[in-house]
């Protein structure tokens, strides 16, 4: 399970609707907006963790 970088949801990579590679590194979306949002300023996400 992966957590969503946007919103913290817990996702199932196998079934995420949406994914996108970052600086080498697959990140599991569980809604399309909340990839939108990350790709408009991944560094501000991946802040949070």
């Amino acid at each position: 399970m992966a957590k969503d970088p946007v919103c913290g949801m817990t996702v199932d990579e196998k079934q995420a609707v949406a994914t996108y590679v970052y600086k080498g590194a697959t990140y599991y979306f569980c809604h399309p907006g909340c990839k939108a949002q990350f790709k408009k300023s991944p560094e501000q996400y991946l802040g949070k963790k």
